[in-house]
């Protein structure tokens, strides 16, 4: 037999194979009474087979073809599976509604080579998707109102699918940037952080929390069974046709898993240099050194400070299309159009250090470092930004003049440092007065007379902004349009030019007083400085500048 006579048999012998297999599922369809499969015929959704990981679907040998909603549909060779009657009881639990299909093991095994896409797949962007359903309306809800329709949605057994759905709607309706719960010993808290500040929405009961960290972790692409490690994952729900990313977080504690959803709504990022709240002085300097070919733009701050929202204001400002901008970011937040976004990912090599020096070959104008974390990243960053590169970047620093001992901790020198920086911008958040109900004020004379000696003492170009007008002050006790008189927050900033003289002392001398104190004699207002400003200006209190730089030792 020639060698087309062998493979002619050898194909009929699999074809004769195959079909006995399906007649085989179509048989143990009948028995298990459930419906047969034919998966060589039927187009699987990849996102849908995402749903179970390759190895629980291997040893449950089942896989996910296809999801709507809370309902999946899972073909498999063996309803008895223990594995898979596991795998079902905890959809179940999440509130997932499960269909099952009898399928021939060949079919599995040729649905599940699936799998080497999903791993070939770029791993940035959502795992899963929540659609809202829109069946109540989130308008004119306050955290009163929240807590109670979550209370009123747990009771109800028809209802129970849409607490995460209402939870996340109302959320996002109400500015939430993130999502806490916080497990007790029977029940457990949920919480909003608005504005920068926490508030108790509800307490879920054992069961009801348990169910909403099932879906939580299915839509999250975490593993169900796993509650002693931590995890991360990311999903896509939508609102209003409005696609918003949120990143989940789940720790083990005392009493069960403790869970923060971070809100990543593209309108909070949707800043322009306007919107910043930059003093016109400020906004002069941040102009001019926006339109430098070269250097590097430094913000400071903790956490949760803005500096994202700064450095995405900066990059849409300067953001033309006879420029190359390229990002390296931990994550991407928010996508920008126009602009080449790249996410660190350490397990395939991609850091900061390596993926900049990458970056570097690709020509770029304009660089976005989203954190400088050690010597090599800050020494490849600096060099660009010396060889004709404009480098945005950040550095967790209580202020800017604390950005040149921090880079000199990591490592950098000072001969590079000065030379390398353009400028270097500290800042946080404020909340905003409500404009709906904040009313003015009339302070003592004693607080007049300190608030004017503060304007007087300023520098000549920030004092002409304020000097001919009579300081005023505004309180706002709340209205249904805000949280206890505040509505969004605001940046309050100081900017360290780092010119000749700058780069003369830092070249000598970086400690951050002697940094600090050229700052000032060169015109730096700092960041309590410019909060006070704010207050004067009605956008916010004295009291919240307080709360976030401290005591304003000149008012007491």
């Amino acid at each position: 037999m020639d060698l087309f006579g062998k493979k002619k048999v050898s194909e009929d012998l699999e074809r004769l194979n195959h079909e006995a297999e399906e007649r085989d599922a179509e048989r143990r369809a009948v028995e298990a009474k459930l419906p047969h499969i034919n998966l060589f015929s039927t187009s699987v959704d990849l996102d849908s087979l995402k749903k179970i990981p390759e190895e629980r679907a291997r040893l449950a040998e089942a896989a996910v073809i296809d999801s709507k909603q809370n309902r999946l549909a899972i073909a498999i060779f063996d309803a008895n599976n223990p594995e898979l009657k596991k795998l079902v009881e905890e959809f179940n639990r999440a509130g997932i509604l499960v269909s099952l299909f009898i399928s021939s093991l060949r079919g599995l095994e040729h649905t599940w080579i699936r799998y080497r896409e999903i791993k070939e797949a770029p791993r940035e962007g959502a795992l899963g998707e929540v659609n809202i359903k829109e069946t109540k309306s989130f308008a004119g809800l306050d955290l009163t109102h929240i807590g109670a329709e979550i209370k009123q949605l747990e009771k109800s057994s028809t209802e129970t699918t849409g607490l995460l759905d209402f939870i996340l709607g109302s959320a996002i309706t109400i500015g939430a940037s993130d999502i806490h719960f916080e497990p007790a010993k029977e029940d457990a808290l949920v919480r909003f952080r608005i504005d920068g500040l926490l508030y108790d929405v509800c307490r879920l009961e054992k069961p009801s929390y348990t169910f909403v960290l099932n879906r939580l972790k299915l839509v999250s692409g975490l593993k169900i069974n796993v509650s002693d490690a931590a995890q991360d994952g990311r999903f896509t729900t939508t609102l209003k046709q409005e696609d918003i990313e949120v990143r989940t977080s789940v720790i083990p504690s005392e009493y069960g898993e403790t869970v923060v959803m971070r809100v990543l709504d593209p309108k909070t990022i949707s800043l322009s240099l306007t919107d910043l709240g930059l003093r016109p002085d400020d906004r002069e300097i941040i102009d001019r050194e926006l339109k430098r070919p070269n250097g590097t733009i430094l913000v400071t701050g903790p956490t949760g400070s803005g500096k994202t929202t700064s450095l995405y204001a900066f990059l849409k400002a300067v953001k033309s299309s006879e420029l190359k901008i390229i990002t390296i970011e931990d994550p991407i937040e928010y996508h920008l159009d126009g602009i080449e976004q790249t996410q660190v990912d350490p397990g395939s090599g991609y850091t900061f250090s390596t993926g900049l020096r990458s970056i570097l070959r690709q020509d770029p104008d304009i660089i976005l470092v989203g954190e400088i974390r050690d010597l090599e990243t800050a020494e490849i960053g600096m060099h660009a930004a010396l060889t004709g590169h404009l480098v945005f970047s950040t550095l967790h620093t209580n202020d800017a003049a604390g950005a040149v001992p921090r880079l000199v901790d990591l490592g950098a020198k000072t001969s590079i440092i000065g030379p390398a920086i353009n400028i270097i911008i500290a800042q946080r958040l404020v909340r905003k007065l409500c404009d709906d109900c904040k009313v003015e004020i009339a302070p003592n004379e004693a607080i007049l007379n300190k608030i004017k000696s503060f304007i007087n003492g300023l520098p000549e170009k920030t004092k002409s902004l304020y000097a001919n007008q009579t300081p005023k002050l505004y309180e706002s006790y709340g209205c249904s349009k805000c949280h206890g008189g505040f509505k969004g927050r605001i940046g309050i900033f100081e900017f360290l030019k780092c010119g000749d003289e700058m780069e003369a002392l830092i070249a000598r001398e970086s400690t951050e007083e002697a940094i600090k104190k050229l700052g000032r004699s060169q015109g730096m207002v700092e960041m309590q400085g410019d909060g006070v400003l704010k207050a004067i200006s009605g956008l916010t209190t004295l009291k919240e500048v307080e709360r976030i730089t401290g005591p304003v030792d000149w008012l007491s």
